[in-house]
Parts: C-alpha cells; sequence; structure tokens
C-alpha cells in the first residue's frame, strides 16, 4: 500500500510539473508578443527625457557637410557657414557674443567687388558663437570628426578619407517654435545672400583619385573680345540668357534645368574660348572633366553628383577622350588616319600601357547627360567639344542631350573686321578688301588671323600688320589648293 502511494505521489508530482513547464512556455511566448522588454524601455527612456529637461533645457541641431553620405555636398551647410562668417564670427558682439571666436578659417574670394585680396572667414573647429533673433539666444558650434576608412568601398574614393565637418545649434526648448519656424530659414536666406557676395568662381578638374580639385577662375575671355560671326554670337548670348532665366519653364515642362551644347570645328577656331565666354558671361563654375581619369560609370556618377549648380561642365575633344562613337558604317574609300588621328591613337596605346584605361561606356555617358542622375541639381550647361563631329555617335549628340549645335568655323571676314578693330584700333583700310577676298578662298582660324594682327616689334604698324596677314592668307590658299590637287590625283587613281 505504501508503495503504491509513492508511486501515485510520483506521478502526480511529475504531471504537475509538466503542467506548470507548459503553462510557463505558453505564458513566457505571450509575454514576449507583448514586448515587455521594449515597453519598459520605452517607459523608462521618456521618464529619462524628462528628468534631462529638467536638468538641461537646451536642444540642438546638426547640420552635416554632405548629405546621403559624402554624396552630396550640403547647402545648408553652406548657407550656415557663410552666415556665420558675414552675419556672426565677423559682427563680433554686434550680435550678442561673435567676438568669443578666437580661431578662425580663411578661404579666398573676390565677390561683386572683384577684390581678389578679400579672405571669407569662418569658425574653426571647436569654436562656440553666439547669435540673437527676435529676443532668443542660440549657440553655434563647429566640429568635425575623422571619416571612418573607406576600404573596399569604390563608390567613396579618396574624398571619403577626408574629415567629416558639422555645426549644431544649441537653443532652449521654449524657443524651439521660433528657431525651427524662423530662425533657420532666416539664417539660409542670408547666408546665400553672403554667398553671392562673396563668391568666388572656380576653375575644377577631376584628379586621378577620382575626386575634383580647383583652382580660381581667371579667364578673361568674354563675349566681347571674341571673334564670331555678329549674329551667331548674338543667338548663342539670347540662348543662354533664356537658360539662366528658364527655371519656371523647365519645372513647368517637367524637364531638368540643364542645358547641352555642341561645339565643332577646326582646332584654333576658339572652343575653348567660347566656353570661357560663357562661363564669364553668366558668372558660373568650370569643371573641366577628363574623361580617361574616369574609372568608371560609378566615378563618373558621384563626379557629376559632387558639381554645382551655377556651372558649366565640360568635356573637350570628346572624340578622343574614349572610345564612345558606337557601331558606325565606314567609308571604305577613306584613308586610314589622318596625321592627327594617329597621334591621338598612339598617345591612347600609351595610357594604355600605363594600366589607365577608363571603363566608363557610352550608356553611362548618356545617362550622365540626361538620365535619371542628370536631374540631381539644377542650372547646369554641359558642352562637348570635338574637332571631327562626324566621329561621334549620333545618340550621344542628338537634340535633347546636345540641344544646341554651333559650329566653330574659320575666320570670315566680319569677325576680321572685328579682330582689326580689336587689335589695330581701325574700321577700314585699303587692304581690308584684299583681305575679304582672300578670307573665302583660304582658311585660316580666327587665332592665327589675331596672331598675324598683333604688334610684335616696336617698328610695327597697321600697315606692316595687315600686309603680313595678306601674305599669310595668299600662302594658306595656295596650301589649300595643292591639298585639294592632290586629293583629286589620289581619287583618280582610286578611281581607275
Amino acid at each position: 500500500m505504501d508503495a503504491s502511494s509513492s508511486s501515485w505521489s510520483s506521478l502526480n508530482s511529475g504531471v504537475v510539473l509538466s503542467l506548470i513547464a507548459v503553462l510557463w512556455t505558453v505564458v513566457w511566448q505571450n509575454l514576449q508578443h507583448l514586448q515587455l522588454q521594449q515597453t519598459l524601455g520605452r517607459h523608462v527612456s521618456r521618464h529619462a527625457r524628462r528628468l534631462a529637461a529638467i536638468v538641461d533645457p537646451y536642444l540642438s541641431v546638426t547640420v552635416a557637410e554632405y548629405d546621403g553620405g559624402r554624396m552630396r555636398r550640403s547647402d545648408a551647410f553652406d548657407e550656415i557657414k557663410a552666415y556665420l562668417g558675414a552675419t556672426v564670427v565677423c559682427a563680433g558682439s554686434t550680435n550678442g557674443g561673435g567676438g568669443g571666436v578666437r580661431h578662425l578659417r580663411a578661404e579666398s574670394g573676390s565677390g561683386k567687388d572683384n577684390n581678389t585680396d578679400k579672405l571669407v572667414l569662418s569658425m574653426a573647429d571647436r569654436e562656440e558663437v553666439a547669435d540673437d533673433f527676435e529676443g532668443a539666444r542660440v549657440w553655434w558650434s563647429a566640429y568635425s570628426k575623422p571619416a571612418p576608412r573607406s576600404d573596399g568601398f569604390p563608390w567613396w574614393g579618396a574624398a571619403a578619407q577626408e574629415d567629416r565637418r558639422f555645426y549644431r545649434l544649441f537653443f532652449l526648448d521654449r524657443h524651439r517654435d521660433l528657431v525651427l519656424n524662423a530662425y533657420l530659414p532666416h539664417v539660409r536666406r542670408k547666408g546665400r545672400e553672403a554667398m553671392v557676395r562673396n563668391r568666388q568662381r572656380k576653375l575644377f578638374t577631376n584628379l586621378s583619385g577620382g575626386s575634383w580639385s580647383h583652382v580660381a577662375f581667371e579667364h578673361p575671355k568674354t563675349f566681347d573680345t571674341l571673334a564670331m560671326d555678329p549674329a551667331k554670337k548674338r543667338d548663342v548670348i539670347a540662348d543662354l540668357d533664356t537658360f539662366r532665366d528658364g527655371k519656371e519653364y523647365h519645372a513647368r515642362v517637367g524637364k531638368a534645368w540643364k542645358r547641352g551644347y555642341l561645339l565643332y570645328g577646326p582646332p584654333g577656331t576658339g572652343k575653348s574660348a567660347m566656353v570661357a565666354a560663357m562661363a564669364n558671361h553668366l558668372g558660373y563654375d568650370v569643371y573641366d572633366i577628363e574623361l580617361t581619369s574616369v574609372h568608371s560609370n560609378t566615378d563618373l556618377r558621384r563626379l557629376f553628383i559632387e558639381t554645382t549648380s551655377k556651372s558649366i561642365i565640360v568635356i573637350e575633344d570628346i572624340d578622343c577622350s574614349l572610345d564612345l562613337t558606337g557601331a558606325r558604317n565606314k567609308d571604305k574609300k577613306k584613308k586610314a588616319e589622318s596625321e592627327e588621328d594617329a597621334k591621338n591613337n598612339k598617345d591612347k596605346k600609351k595610357k594604355d600601357a600605363a594600366g589607365t584605361t577608363s571603363k566608363v561606356t557610352l550608356s553611362g555617358l548618356l545617362n550622365f547627360i540626361d538620365g535619371l542622375w542628370s536631374s540631381c541639381g539644377g542650372e547646369r550647361i554641359i558642352v562637348f567639344t570635338t574637332n571631327h563631329v562626324e566621329k561621334l555617335d549620333p545618340a550621344l549628340i542628338r537634340r535633347g542631350r546636345m540641344d544646341k549645335h554651333i559650329e566653330m568655323s574659320y575666320c570670315c571676314f566680319e569677325s576680321f573686321k572685328f579682330l582689326a578693330k580689336m587689335y589695330l584700333g581701325v574700321d577700314s583700310h585699303e587692304l581690308f578688301d584684299a583681305v575679304r577676298e582672300l578670307l573665302q578662298e583660304a582658311d585660316m582660324t580666327p587665332a592665327d588671323v589675331a596672331e598675324n594682327l598683333t604688334m610684335k616689334r616696336v617698328d610695327d604698324d597697321v600697315q606692316s600688320c595687315l600686309e603680313g596677314l595678306v601674305k599669310e592668307l595668299r600662302a594658306a590658299k595656295e596650301k589649300k589648293a595643292e591639298s585639294k590637287a592632290k586629293e583629286q590625283d589620289e581619287q583618280d587613281e582610286e578611281d581607275q
């Protein structure tokens, strides 16, 4: 009897323990579904924030130098930097505490007054400055921190190794609405105004590491000094002005605020000078892209994203930069290569041998011009230049990509009169008729004409310069006739 009672008790105990284990498992699973740990954590955090607000009543807003990692420089950061430099840091105690800044950063700037000696000041790291706005006092601090290593992340490239800079704004909780809704928009507006006043236009180029480097853009060429057919010049200027004022139009029709220009013509006809004149007319920066230094389509996309608005993006000699010509039917009767093409191919082979070949493709370049990424930012002009427009793939230069095609041709009589007025100060001369006749039969670039009109010696005068030009034009005429005769002889031999 005792043995059976003991066995029954053991069995009951086992059943009870099993039932408890099952119930605990069910309860625990439901507790997990209720997420008690997270719920308790939220309550604790909420009370901790309330306690922190009592101890520290200040809020903060942080503005980083780059948006989206390092893909794009933050406009807000630049505007705050300009505002602090112009309104607070340099104003000293006028705005309530600027005099406390002891260490400043200095950068070159010229602005509307073209004062090349001017310096643009901003706060150095670990500095703090106060500012007053409608009875509220706020504090700005500047700091930076090292960027994470970019090993294995070629998208970031060398630029990722630079320190990341930040501005942090501190203000009392009771001023939250005033700061967020009124003060910060005020800072951005004033910052943009300061940027216009202090703007130093720049000429950028891409380094082999895939980042931009720049110098001050100081090219003197303007449309007033550009030798070009007056009617064509007026047409280009009108087109540029329409583009600059076309923000609302582009938004209304659903187009990215950009425009493509194709400049084509023989060497020395002023294609690079045209780019400089366009930049000076609009007041834009210039980004000169060397495609052979761009390793991939990804690098090209990153470079494009890093360009700013109000800029001209230039790819010179697009037919020689990369093999972007696509599949075309070639005329078997043409000679293999001109001397210039042979030289370009030789240079390209040297680059290939040195291991600097680029993997940029035609499709990648087309996406750069008018794909989805082309809408990142606005007010950009893209310029291609080429000596041989017939070599370019039609898809690259069609309307919508290269919207305006401008032929930069040999010097015409109107361009000559412009150059004679500019270099010699004369509107007419007895040799003008001879020059007019020769320009119709000889090929001479505006650069060569200008060189002949330049007074190089003390005894040079208008007569001697024009006589020298006539002599050179006659030589160019004979050379052109000989070249045509030679081509005709070769053609006759092929036909036989």
